[in-house]
């Protein structure tokens, strides 16, 4: 059953269970968040494809067709027209329709994709596990703010869809890599692909 979901298309991919901070100063963004905040809702995250965050006269944008459902669950207004909030990934959904609304905001028709089905990690991919634990306990070794951690709690290490996310979150590919990574409905695959990608870098310990 298609939904209307107001967009906000970003430069990253988020991820189901990603963590996004985001400054918000243009308009059409201010009077979304202000919505969602006040109604409790949420709004959908999709990478760029061209175009750029910030609107340039002239210019506009197109994107990806997945993208996922972004939960508010920290915002402040430093100043007046400054709004910082922070968000967690939650669903991932595909885009129907799109439509550019007069302030520049888009609105989609969009359609929910299931979720995960929890796959514990195999033996074979437990190096993604260990590689992705000896980052966290380092991070944390370092005094970083839990906030300015990349990686939200709890941390579910068991799971092949949580690993393959956060690494497809943490891993420099481009666009279309993290596209197709979040699209697949099968998380045991995903994890495949990203020791794959891991190992191509050097990363695996």
């Amino acid at each position: 059953m298609s939904t209307s979901l107001p967009l906000f298309p970003l430069s990253s991919t988020l991820f189901p269970d990603g963590r996004l901070p985001l400054q918000i100063f243009e308009v059409r963004y201010l009077d979304m968040i202000n919505k969602c905040i006040a109604d409790g809702s949420g709004f959908g995250v999709v990478a760029l494809t061209s175009g750029s965050e910030v609107r340039k006269p002239g210019h506009s944008e197109s994107f990806v067709p997945v993208g996922t459902l972004a939960r508010i669950n920290e915002w402040s207004s430093p100043t007046q027209g400054l709004l910082r909030i922070s968000c967690v990934g939650t669903s991932r959904f595909r885009v129907l329709s799109s439509q550019l609304q007069k302030n520049g905001l888009w609105i989609a028709e969009i359609e929910p994709l299931e979720g995960d089905h929890a796959v514990p990690v195999p033996e074979e991919l437990q190096d993604t596990v260990k590689t992705l634990t000896n980052l966290l306990d380092s991070l944390r070794h370092q005094s970083i703010a839990e906030s300015d951690i990349p990686i939200a709690a709890p941390y579910r290490l068991n799971d092949c869809g949580w690993v393959a996310n956060r690494w497809c979150e943490l891993l420099p590919l481009n666009a279309e890599q993290k596209q197709a990574l979040l699209a697949l409905d099968n998380p045991l695959l995903r994890l495949e692909l990203v020791q794959d990608a891991l190992g191509e870098r050097g990363w695996l310990k």
